[in-house]
């Protein structure tokens, strides 16, 4: 029975998961590859209606001939253009590998037991120094999440706390925390209405945060930049957003998109964009908290001339006060993987600490690392941390540059084609071929003229089974979304690929 297998026979029936691994991972798949028809079908009917009382003698078989096949492997494909998900790179493959053998629950900081929480430090650091952001000022309160939505969250409940402080301070009030005291009754005690989360274009996952955090939905304001004919700014409009700050017993958040999920585009440019802002929120006492989940990446160029647009959408975001970042997207680790940015120290300690639980007190409080479960979320912690550590280990800053590079070049490579195009529209802001490639960063966002076409236009790339895009909306109209974020591309091959898929579907 297979609940009698020695820890031999464990070694031994897992080499066809490791063979497999081999077959999907270590080579460059020419086509993203979905499971053939029927195969879903078929494996839902091998699913167990009900849970057996003996174990399951060919739970390896099921698993790597049912299962597996079922699975969508598309994104392991630098030819998947989807959610944005880069697929993984060898390091960080072995990396998941070795969390998952050696199963850390990196909760606690017990330096004397493990070394997975020094790891975990390590990788925080080596990402600051990949994003050109101070260690000494961010490396606190900084921690992996689960994914740039777990990090947004992390970034509104610390900036309520802190901005609250603020109200306080101004009102002559000695503060209730709300982690104690909870919102209502601050908010009450201090003198306030409302409390309100400013942007642009945020992400959607801004809004469920706000959610979480007892913010409200509802309570998102945008301070975008007028719309321009035919086209959009996702640039902060700097007298609509002083108006918000100023606006009497309201408490504010700011959020930066850094990188908009549909066009990759950034709501400031350059640092004297964010110095202003700063100013602004340091008058009012507002949180300036950047999703970076898809930008962020753009600090590692540095003074590449044909990167100039990019580089200055990212210049200044250290003068912010917390920052999302996204690993399982441009940085090719596995799911689920995000990290958080903060430069006050203290706040999520009064925010996430556990109390009066003794057994997860660190068995060396002297030293500087916390246990991460008072800094976040999660008690229950996976060692997300080593596979960004291995992977970051292998290439380092250059490996890492020069894959954005790639990225960004083929971007702008399908930009020119679309541009030119007979058939298809780039829904861009700007009014030049030039200035349409100069603020392409590795999205591309189309759509069809011909409106029949563009309402089966993402259906139609996707049967070519060649390459694999999203769909979205854009201005009331369905579009098309290339995201280009895996580790392996390759420009040359890549672009003519796309060229031909979409030369096929205007030809159908």
């Amino acid at each position: 029975m297979a609940n009698d297998m020695s820890s031999s026979d464990n070694q031994l029936v897992l080499s066809p998961f490791f063979e497999k691994l081999n077959d999907l991972q270590l080579s460059r798949r020419a086509l993203p590859t979905l499971p053939e028809e029927g195969t879903i079908a078929q494996a839902r009917k091998t699913l167990p209606k009900f849970l057996e009382a003996e174990g399951h003698d060919g739970w390896d078989e099921h698993l790597t001939s049912d299962i597996a096949p079922a699975l969508n492997a598309a994104s392991l494909s630098p030819n998947y253009y989807g959610f944005v998900t880069g697929g993984c790179t060898i390091p960080a493959l072995f990396g998941d590998m070795l969390a998952s053998v050696y199963d850390q629950n990196v909760q606690v900081h017990l330096p004397n037991q493990t070394i997975a929480t020094d790891v975990e430090a390590c990788a925080l650091n080596m990402l600051l120094d990949l994003f050109r952001l101070d260690r000494d000022v961010w490396g606190q309160s900084s921690t992996f999440t689960t994914g740039a939505t777990a990090s947004n969250v992390l970034g509104l409940a610390m900036g309520r706390e802190w901005v609250l402080g603020r109200k306080a301070e101004k009102r002559g009030k000695d503060l209730l925390s709300v982690a104690e005291h909870g919102i209502h009754e601050v908010m009450a005690d201090i003198g306030l209405r409302k409390f309100q989360i400013v942007s642009t274009w945020p992400h959607s996952s801004i809004a469920k945060a706000a959610s979480v955090i007892g913010m409200g939905r509802a309570n998102l304001r945008s301070v975008q930049g007028t719309m321009e004919p035919g086209g959009f700014t996702m640039r902060i409009d700097f007298n609509r957003f002083e108006a918000e700050a100023q606006a009497d017993n309201v408490a504010t958040i700011l959020v930066i998109s850094a990188g908009e999920v549909n066009t990759g585009r950034f709501a400031t440019y350059g640092l004297e964009d964010m110095k202003r802002l700063r100013a602004i929120c340091d008058r009012y006492g507002i949180w300036i908290h950047v999703d970076g989940a898809f930008g962020l990446f753009g600090r590692l160029l540095s003074d590449e001339a044909e990167f100039g647009e990019i580089i200055r959408g990212c210049q200044g975001l250290e003068l912010a006060d917390s920052i999302t970042g996204d690993g399982h997207k441009l940085l090719n680790v596995p799911y689920d993987c995000g990290f958080y940015f903060c430069r006050h120290k203290g706040i999520a300690e009064e925010v996430f600490r556990n109390g009066n639980a003794a057994y997860l007190t660190s068995a060396a409080s002297e030293d500087t690392i916390p246990s991460p479960l008072n800094i976040g979320i999660e008690n229950s912690r996976r060692f997300r941390a080593l596979p960004v550590y291995a992977t970051l280990l292998a290439y380092g800053r250059g490996g890492y540059l020069d894959m954005l590079q790639r990225q960004i070049r083929l971007a702008r490579k399908v930009v020119a084609d679309l541009w030119d195009s007979e058939v298809y529209h780039v829904l861009s802001d700007a009014t030049s071929k030039t200035e349409a490639l100069e603020r392409t960063f590795m999205v591309v966002l189309f759509s069809a003229k011909d409106d029949n076409l563009n309402a089966d236009l993402v259906r139609g790339i996707n049967a070519t089974r060649k390459i694999y895009v999203s769909g979205t909306s854009w201005q009331g109209r369905s579009a098309a979304r290339i995201a280009i974020a895996n580790w392996n591309v390759d420009v040359d091959k890549d672009h003519k690929i796309i060229q031909s898929v979409l030369n096929e579907v205007a030809e159908r």
